[in-house]
């Protein structure tokens, strides 16, 4: 191994950068990255490079790892104040919309490929699951409705959850009721939950309260208690993946030190774990088995895309009353991706019959349909009317502590469309104890006076004693929404759903 080191390092590099370039590729042409991924995969494969790779226990504890790693990111980067609101969209969809769209996936496939009941359920609940990493690296190219891109974010992490407990129970020899297979669903759920929440909010205890000695070990810290989450849900027997999620979901939107460096760490590392992913799936997959199944796969992707998640979708939306051109767009938009793959793994290490065939249909059903789907969701958004613009006024804010002076450095961008443009550094009114220091732009650094304009594009560096923090931070975000006329009108600052 140690003589071939080189050349490992070597072929992995070239792949994560190749994968790094596919993303601006695949942007300008419109295509998914991860088809990117699962084609350099088969191209490093058996049937073209040469390349062998057919261990499916070690590609399913690595993808495992993989998506640990990818729903952390997702709940670090999910702000809360946006998505609060489609919660209980979002856990309906992920439970009973789930439920349904196994159902009617399940049942289209014993009709359809003539297999037992047992693979047919086991297809549909692979398939049900929406894939976070797609979910979240499309939609945030979209302008789209809060409450749209909150309900499939929020969806997208909830329900792997459920999915791979139904996938376990299927795969497993045992024998179990329905009744306590819904009673182990719930436990589960209930118990990685709690597990979850509070790993976040130890996680973010203890950061507030650590003066690390480098700023780069507070990103470390934060994915680790993400992971301690998923860990810790594992070992009690719940479920690991809804634990890292909410963890993570907690800590991103906890006040901690070197927040915007923490969320750039986190989303390489997700971006590295999807490379990874994608191209050991495309190694994994055999090209000449592919064409046996496409006609399946097709069958199977159109019932689940065109009956199963427009059935799902509207039965969780009735109590909500949402529109149906909304509802229509978080049909189209339940995409697939990793997820699914790695899910029908489990019944392949588990030597469940028929698991291959499995596999290898929901292999080609994510290449399909990820490019129908993926390529297709700004036109199908501007075709319902839910595209809109994708400016904000909200003014990103970071902190680093500093705490022999018992302050806090506030660095605030200002984006275009922010309110604060314009506005003197006087009219911000900011607390007594807090000041802005700095303004960078265009590259260059001053110290601004009480007369000073700010302008789009600016970086603020705010200085504030630790007492008023929260205060100064929300009158900053108050005059980016509302102006200088912000507290005349009733703007507090805080941030809404």
């Amino acid at each position: 191994m140690s003589e071939n080191l080189g050349l490992v390092l070597l072929v992995g590099a070239l792949v994560v950068l190749a994968g790094a370039l596919a993303v601006r590729v695949s942007t300008r042409l419109g295509l998914p990255s991860l088809l990117v991924y699962l084609g350099l995969g088969v191209l490093l494969g058996e049937s073209v490079v040469g390349l062998r790779f057919d261990d499916a226990e070690l590609a399913r504890t690595l993808g495992i790892c993989a998506l640990v790693v990818i729903l952390a990111e997702g709940g670090l980067t999910t702000r809360w104040a946006v998505v609060r609101s489609a919660v209980p969209r979002s856990v309906l969809l992920s439970t009973l919309g789930v439920a349904v769209s196994i159902a009617v996936t399940g049942s289209l496939a014993v009709l359809a490929l003539d297999i037992s009941w047992r693979t047919g359920l086991l297809l549909g609940a692979v398939v049900s699951s929406t894939d976070a990493a797609a979910v979240f690296s499309t939609l945030r190219g979209i302008g789209l409705p809060r409450r749209v891109t909150a309900t499939l974010e929020l969806e997208s992490g909830f329900n792997d959850a459920p999915v791979v407990i139904v996938v376990v129970l299927l795969s497993s020899d045992a024998m179990v009721s329905l009744p306590e297979a819904g009673l182990l669903v719930v436990y589960e759920l209930v118990v990685g939950a709690a597990i979850g929440i509070g790993a976040g909010l130890v996680g973010a205890w203890v950061l507030r309260r650590s003066a690390l000695p480098a700023s780069g070990l507070y990103p470390l810290a934060t994915v680790a208690f993400c992971v301690i989450a998923y860990a810790g849900a594992d070992v009690a027997h719940a479920s690991g993946f809804l634990a890292v999620y909410l963890a993570g979901l907690v800590l991103g939107n906890a006040r901690l030190p070197h927040r915007r460096a923490t969320l750039g760490f986190a989303e390489g590392l997700a971006w590295l774990s999807q490379i990874g992913l994608f191209v050991l799936l495309g190694l994994l997959v055999s090209p000449s088995r592919l064409p046996d199944v496409l006609l399946p796969a097709v069958v199977i992707g159109l019932g689940l895309l065109l009956v199963a998640r427009p059935l799902s979708v509207l039965v969780t939306m009735l109590p909500f009353r949402v529109p149906l051109r909304e509802q229509g767009f978080v049909s189209w938009a339940g995409l697939r991706g990793a997820v699914p793959i790695v899910f029908a793994l489990i019944p392949v290490t588990e030597d469940v019959p028929g698991a291959l065939q499995v596999f290898d249909i929901v292999f080609v059903l994510v290449v399909v349909f990820t490019l129908v789907q993926g390529t297709t969701l700004p036109v199908v958004a501007r075709w319902l009317g839910v595209a809109g613009e994708a400016e904000t006024r909200e003014v990103e804010v970071e902190s680093a502590p500093l705490e022999e002076l018992g302050a806090d450095l506030l660095q605030v961008r200002v984006p275009a469309a922010s309110r604060l443009h314009g506005v003197y550094v006087e009219e911000l009114r900011l607390p007594g104890d807090a000041a802005v220091t700095l303004i960078v732009r265009e590259g260059r650094s001053f110290v601004p006076g009480p007369t000073t304009r700010i302008l789009r594009g600016d970086e603020l560096l705010v200085v504030t004693t630790a007492a008023v923090r929260e205060r100064t931070e929300l009158r900053l975000r108050a005059v980016s929404r509302a102006g200088r006329l912000a507290g005349w009108r009733g703007e507090d600052g805080r941030r809404r759903g």
